[in-house]
């Protein structure tokens, strides 16, 4: 029968990857990430949008066009007014309804000359009377009472999110996925510090958003974890880790699935939406949703499972399982060890026997039957006897009395 290829036995579960006996090389390498992401944040901090920076905002009547139309506007404005060319335009934010809906465009900060030149190019450019535009000084309280909102709702996940893990597994469990996805999180922000992403309220909508998606293929890791290791301490074949690296093994192909279906089409709005054909608002979210997706599936296999391990081999139960399991696999080496030698110490035996036997090989030539009668044999020929009985009484040359 032909070996299994590689594919098939990572499809069917039995690719036996010893990712559990590496923890050591995934939790150093976390460590060494999360520096660098620490480091990132002191140095670089991160490139806010204009809703977390403050700036200028213009408001303009909705009948001018679409939202894309308003913004584009502005950005053509700020080009032809005299402002500096580093000036960034945000997002346009529909408000209200009906006939007195407006359009509301955020941009960096503008001196207050600078603001009415891009006001008058506007006006020129939409053909709207100079009064229906207005222009104001904007801080960054909205952007810090949405970071609050975030920090309120992250708090909230986590502590329903907790409470779950530890009524459907327990506390252990708990502490490694929740670990497991702050640690999600702390890398996809250092992501955005480094490359210098800009983070606006659609980066912050997206960190909320991959929660849910980490916690899902945490929740499946563990899931088969609990099968594979329930009623464990009963046996002694394997190990509390050596049955988790089985789930994680088993349950490997599923989220590589996943994370494909998942990526897929966030990719497609990323790398098509925002970089072929330039709709930016699908940029922010995009972005974070593709960084992040792609961290929660590594998380969950090279740092909850192994995470859990370390958490599950201090209870005291399971150290002396794992203890009773390494005992007998000691034993049983050194039976087979002792069983060895004394096959080998029998076998070297018997060749000395047979060549000492080859050495004296005498064949003994087989005598004659009665040729040398046994000392103190009686002869097996018959007795003469006369007819009295009496030995002689039938000699040659006897005389009959």
């Amino acid at each position: 029968m032909a070996s299994k290829g590689f594919a098939d036995r990572l499809y069917r579960g039995e690719a036996d990857l010893n990712i559990i006996g590496r923890r050591r090389t995934w939790f150093l390498t976390a460590a060494l990430l999360v520096v660098v992401a620490i480091v990132s944040f002191g140095v670089r901090n991160f490139e806010l949008g204009i809703e977390f920076s403050g700036g200028t905002q213009f408001i303009m009547p909705a009948s001018v066009g679409t939202q894309d139309e308003a913004q584009t506007a502005v950005q053509r404005a700020i080009d032809s007014a005299d402002v500096p060319p580093e000036t960034k335009v945000g997002i346009a934010q529909r408000v209200g309804n009906g006939g007195d809906a407006t359009y509301s465009v955020r941009t960096t900060s503008l001196s207050q000359p600078e603001a009415t030149a891009v006001k008058q190019a506007l006006v020129a450019d939409l053909g709207v009377r100079q009064g229906e535009i207005s222009d104001n000084r904007v801080s960054a309280a909205w952007g810090a009472q949405v970071t609050r909102q975030a920090l309120l709702g992250l708090g909230i996940f986590l502590v329903l999110v907790l409470g779950y893990l530890v009524i459907r597994f327990e506390w252990r469990m708990a502490v490694a996925a929740v670990s497991s996805l702050l640690l999600d999180l702390v890398l996809t922000a250092g992501v955005y510090s480094l490359v210098g992403f800009e983070v606006t309220p659609s980066t912050v909508i997206g960190f909320l958003t991959i929660l849910g998606f980490a916690l899902y293929d945490v929740v499946v890791v563990f899931d088969k974890v609990q099968e594979n290791t329930r009623g464990i301490t009963a046996g002694s074949l394997r190990t509390y880790a050596e049955a988790t690296n089985l789930a994680v093994n088993q349950t490997l192909m599923r989220s590589i699935n996943t994370s494909l279906v998942a990526l897929l089409p966030v990719g497609g709005l990323l790398f098509i939406g925002a970089g072929l054909l330039g709709a930016g608002t699908l940029k922010d979210l995009g972005l974070v949703l593709f960084v992040g997706m792609a961290l929660a599936v590594i998380s969950s296999i090279m740092f909850a499972s192994p995470l859990l391990t370390v958490l599950k081999d201090a209870e005291p139960r399971i150290r002396s399982h794992n203890a009773r399991v390494t005992a007998r696999r000691t034993g049983q080496r050194s039976s087979d060890v002792a069983r060895g030698e004394r096959k080998r110490a029998a076998a070297s035996s018997a060749g000395s026997s047979s060549s000492e036997a080859d050495d004296n090989d005498e064949t003994p030539v087989p005598s004659m039957a009665g040729t040398t009668p046994r000392p103190g044999a009686r002869p097996t020929g018959k007795r003469n006897t006369n007819r009295g009985g009496r030995p002689g009484g039938n000699r040659p040359g006897g005389k009959r009395r």
